[in-house]
């Protein structure tokens, strides 16, 4: 009843003109709709977007942690902005996000121009003048969601959201990462009997194999396939599978300059070994699943590569 009775109250709302009120709850609603789905995606496939987060210069030990916070904030910042009692600090949360964003992509705009920066399930964005607009407007909505919203207070219930919002991406990260890598002794997924490449039946239940799922116009599979011609293999085959236009995959292999089969089984090989995105790869030996892979940069996969021994 006090904060019915106080001017922070919800019935603040009614000593201001009805078109400000009307306003804060578009800002609000539009703020929130936007920060949700954002950060739940990262927080629901947040191996998949460690894997942008390094195509955005992210140094590769950190991408995991940052889709991790990444996540959490801005999953925070949308349910904060949502609820009137605790839309300021909704919506300075959502507004440091985007100007810390803005920055990041401004310092790294030469590198990062014409890259995909899609934040949003099914909507296309890329890294150009656009982009400093489009965000622009986000500010402007994160701002008037906080302009006229009343004093925000218990930080404790906030504090219990936070909570919340961490033990679900906690969780979430735990499952993804769950099945990822099996290293040593353990008996991973067994392989299929054998797949088709270059034509040919090839055996999966024999020594080592490395299989590397690409997109044949990804610069960022490229770079990983030029780094693994130049690792020395010992008797580890090699085996390429594209996971789309096909009809490229040797023409990559050349630029490479990597020495691999070619193996179209993409439906077979991801029904048994499923990644997030490209590149991606697993190992094999005598059948069974040794490492799955879906860090490609600075120190992987490398050191997962020379722990198994499938490189020297």
């Amino acid at each position: 009843m006090d904060e019915m009775a106080s001017p922070s109250g919800a019935l603040a709302d009614f000593d201001r003109p009805g078109w400000k009120t009307a306003l804060n709850w578009v800002a609000a609603v539009a703020t929130a709709l936007l920060f949700l789905v954002s950060g739940i995606w990262k927080i629901i496939d947040m191996p998949r977007w460690s894997v942008i987060l390094h195509q955005f210069k992210v140094p590769e030990n950190l991408t995991l942690p940052s889709a991790f916070l990444l996540g959490i904030s801005e999953t925070l910042a949308g349910v904060l902005v949502l609820v009137p009692r605790f839309r300021r600090w909704g919506s300075w949360l959502a507004s440091l996000l985007l100007v810390i964003f803005m920055v990041y992509i401004g310092i790294f705009y030469s590198a990062l121009h014409g890259k995909d920066c899609s934040c949003f399930p099914l909507v296309k964005r890329a890294v150009n003048s656009m982009f400093f607009v489009e965000d622009a407007g986000m500010l402007v909505l994160a701002a008037l969601a906080g302009w006229w919203a009343r004093k925000s207070e218990s930080l404790r219930t906030a504090g219990l959201i936070l909570g919340a919002v961490t033990v679900f991406a906690a969780v979430s990260l735990g499952v993804a990462l769950g099945p990822g890598v099996a290293l040593g002794p353990h008996k991973g997924v067994q392989a299929p009997a054998s797949i088709i490449v270059e034509g040919k039946a090839f055996s999966l239940q024999d020594g080592k194999i490395y299989i590397f799922f690409f997109d044949p116009e990804c610069l960022h599979c490229l770079e990983a396939a030029r780094k693994m011609a130049a690792m020395n293999w010992g008797d580890t085959r090699i085996v390429v599978v594209p996971a789309r236009v096909p009809q490229f995959a040797h023409d990559f292999l050349h630029d490479a300059k990597l020495s691999a089969g070619v193996s179209y089984d993409l439906e077979l090989l991801k029904k048994t070994f499923p990644y997030v995105s490209t590149p991606a790869a697993v190992a094999i030996e005598d059948g069974r699943e040794k490492a799955r892979i879906a860090q490609f940069g600075d120190i992987e996969p490398e050191a997962t590569l020379k722990k198994i021994h499938f490189i020297y």
